[in-house]
Formats: C-alpha cells, sequence, structure tokens
C-alpha cells in the first residue's frame, strides 16, 4: 500500500514537471517568435502606407528589422506627400528617412518621463557615416503641457514637428511613433548621387587608400569589374596605404591575371552595412570567385569588432567610408591575402578556419571584357608562392541575409534545447 502511493506521488511530481515545461516551453517560443516586422506593423495602419511603402523601397526596412533598440518616426500620408512634392531622389529620401529612424527606445510614456525634459538620439543616417557633426541626431524635448517635440539638432534649435500618438510599441524592442511633420535637414536633403554616378576610388583615396585606389584605377580588368557591380550592390574592402605600400612588391610579382583577381578580392558583389557583417559571419565570396578559383574570406566578429580571414593571415575593419545601399567601403589595416594566390609560409602561419556556416556570397558580375571570354581557370600559383589546393576547403554555401526569420529560428532553436534541460534537471 505504502509502496503504492510512492509511485502515485511519483506520477503527480512527473505530471507537474511536464506541466511546468509546456509553460516554460510557450512562454519561451512566445518571446522568440516575438521579432518585429515594421512592413507588418505598419500595414495595419492605411494611414501611414505611403510611408510603409518607401521603407521598403529604400531597404530601410531590413534595416530597421535587424536592429532590436529602435524608434520609427513615422509620417502619415498627408505629410509624405508634401516631402515627395520636392521631387527628390530615391537615394536622398532614403536619407530623410533614415533621420526617421531613432537607435533607441522611445515609447508614449518615455517621451513624457525624458529626464530634464530634453534628449538627444543617434538615427540610422548618423549611423551611415556619411552624416558630418551631429546632424544625424534629433533633439527630443518634452514640453509642458504635454507636447513633445522633434528637430534636427543641425536645425538651429528649431523643433516644430510633435508627437502625434503612439503606433506600435514591443517594448524594449521597437517603438512606432507619428509625428506631425517630416524633420527638416540640409544635410540629409542634400541631392545623393546614383551609385553609378559614385566615384568609389575618389572616395578611397580621399579617405587614406589612396595607394590601393590607385592601384586597381591602373587595373582595367579589375576596375571594370567593380563598375558592373556598383548598381546591383557592392562591399569594398580597401586596405590603408601603409600596409598597402609595403605589400606592392609581392604585388608585382604576380601575373596581369593575378593581379585583376587580386584586386578584385578585395570586393564582394553584393551590399554589406556594418551590422549585417556582424550578424551574418561565415565564408564570403568575391569579385574574383569564379568556378573553381574560390577566392572566398570567412567573415568574424567579436563584439563590435569585425575580422576578415584567410588561411593566410587575419585583417580588422578599422572605419567606414561609405555606407549607403547599394554600395559599402570599409577601411582595412592589412593587406588581405588570398590562398589562392599566396602560400602561409609568406606570413606567420595561421591555422585555418573552422568551417563555417556562408555568409551571403553571390558570385559578382565580371567587366564586360571578361563576358566575351572563356571562363576565367584557377589561377596557377606563382612558383615561389605556391597556393593550397582548393578542394581542402569545404564547399560553399549561401545564406540569405534578408532573412530575419533563420535568425529567429535559430532562438526557437535554443528555446527548445533549454527546455530539454529543463527536463533533464527536473527528472
Amino acid at each position: 500500500m505504502m509502496r503504492q502511493r510512492q509511485r502515485q506521488r511519483q506520477r503527480q511530481r512527473q505530471h507537474l514537471h511536464l506541466l511546468l515545461l509546456l509553460i516554460f516551453s510557450a512562454v519561451l517560443l512566445f518571446q522568440t517568435s516575438n521579432a518585429h516586422n515594421i512592413t507588418r506593423l505598419l500595414a495595419k495602419h492605411p494611414s501611414l502606407s505611403t510611408f510603409n511603402h518607401y521603407l521598403t523601397l529604400t531597404h530601410l526596412a531590413p534595416e530597421i528589422n535587424r536592429r532590436t533598440t529602435i524608434t520609427v518616426l513615422a509620417l502619415d500620408n498627408a505629410a509624405m506627400s508634401s516631402l515627395l512634392a520636392r521631387n527628390p531622389s530615391i537615394f536622398t529620401l532614403k536619407n530623410i528617412l533614415s533621420l526617421h529612424v531613432l537607435l533607441d527606445y522611445f515609447g508614449a510614456r518615455k517621451l513624457h518621463q525624458i529626464r530634464d525634459g530634453t534628449a538627444l538620439a543617434a538615427t540610422m543616417f548618423q549611423a551611415t557615416g556619411v552624416a558630418p557633426g551631429v546632424s544625424g541626431f534629433v533633439n527630443i524635448t518634452d514640453f509642458k503641457g504635454g507636447k513633445v517635440a522633434f528637430g534636427p539638432e543641425d536645425n538651429g534649435g528649431n523643433l516644430d514637428s510633435f508627437f502625434v500618438k503612439s503606433v506600435e510599441e514591443l517594448p524594449y524592442n521597437i517603438s512606432v511613433i507619428q509625428i506631425s511633420k517630416a524633420l527638416p535637414s540640409a544635410v540629409a536633403e542634400a541631392p545623393t548621387p546614383g551609385p553609378s554616378e559614385l566615384n568609389i576610388t575618389g572616395i578611397m583615396s580621399a579617405h587614406g587608400c589612396k595607394v590601393f585606389a590607385d592601384t586597381l584605377l591602373a587595373n582595367p580588368e579589375a576596375m571594370g569589374t567593380y563598375e558592373d557591380n556598383v548598381n546591383g550592390g557592392l562591399t569594398v574592402f580597401c586596405p590603408l596605404d601603409d600596409p598597402f605600400k609595403a605589400f606592392l612588391p609581392k604585388y608585382k610579382n604576380l601575373t596581369a591575371s593575378k593581379k585583376a583577381s587580386f584586386l578584385e578580392f578585395f570586393g564582394v558583389p553584393v551590399y554589406q552595412s556594418l551590422s549585417m557583417l556582424k550578424s551574418n559571419n561565415g565564408i564570403m565570396n568575391t569579385l574574383a570567385t569564379d568556378g573553381a578559383s574560390k577566392f572566398d574570406f570567412t567573415v568574424q566578429n567579436e563584439g563590435e569588432e569585425v575580422t576578415l580571414k584567410t588561411r593566410i593571415n587575419t585583417v580588422k575593419i578599422t572605419g567606414t567610408l561609405l555606407d549607403e545601399q547599394p554600395v559599402a567601403i570599409y577601411t582595412i589595416d592589412k593587406v588581405l591575402m588570398p590562398k589562392e594566390l599566396f602560400k602561409a609560409s609568406a606570413l606567420s602561419p595561421a591555422p585555418a578556419p573552422a568551417p563555417e556556416e556562408a555568409a551571403d556570397a553571390p558570385k559578382g558580375s565580371k567587366s564586360k571584357s571578361k563576358s566575351k571570354s572563356k571562363t576565367k581557370a584557377a589561377p596557377t600559383p606563382d612558383s615561389d608562392s605556391p597556393a593550397e589546393s582548393p578542394d581542402e576547403d569545404s564547399a560553399d554555401q549561401v545564406a540569405d541575409d534578408e532573412s530575419a526569420a533563420m535568425y529567429f529560428g535559430a532562438d526557437r532553436f535554443t528555446a527548445v534545447v533549454l527546455s530539454l534541460l529543463l527536463v533533464f534537471f527536473m527528472l
């Protein structure tokens, strides 16, 4: 009789444990599935449909979805009509709208509880690196009587756009609030050249990468490949002058085809913002990738530091010269060396990276002169710099950087694992 009661109590405890497990799993799955999607949030509000449309058209929506602490200052259709009446280009409009995305959380309650009545918030426009001084910051002031005003910090203290209402709030993830009119900013509204009008070598030359830019200009084949990819998306990692100048003797020893491949190796045929690089670690193809000729590298990050790695060496991103979709240009502290052209003994031996989940890496569009010729074969390594066999690499994989679902799918997997661990400790 005693044993029967003990078994009954044991079954009751097990049932209780299972019930707790189900509750715990449900909570975790609810939290991890609560990823925000600005397009879906705004779709519930027809009066904000024009604003929603242009967030998508300017590619700001995916950037907003990747951030976890953010406030969107939404404009209704009438306010957007006034803004669009100025006929800004799509690139200028992106700058204007990015000024309306604050990199902090401000719900309706927080707006009325601002310490000392005023706050200064950085914006997505500031994060692009093209906003000089404080032009990418927004002043938020809580006036007496409940009015909250907004204005760019470089607007001479004029605060003439006011809080209308809270649209959507997911504390402390994303807040969407409506304001009365677009924030005026001479800097954000300045004409912005389209990608095909960008002088990427000029930008690099003016910001510490002149030697690399001049070398690229002197190679029509490589320069043509860069130009062919500007409109569709391009990310450039340019070595700073001192390290590239020291590397020039090695570069000059390469054959003509290898020089072109080497220069193309520093370009990626897709736009990658810094936040995308931080969240999308893995193998990345380059403009030089072509069939058996991999010419890839691995993106890794630790905290705020982003590094690029081959079997030969590792370099670090040190600055942002341009971050305006579809083009991003970053500086790196050393010359990244592809294993297809150099051997590990050229520098201190570096361990081969462990197989990574691939980052976004579509193959680049080659220049017109290349497209008319036969497919480029994998270059034969120089006699003094044999490359390791490409067969030793794991197969390239492609990941979709636009898919926030994958990121949060990983969170759900984590929730399930935690739930199973809970069962283990409970039993």
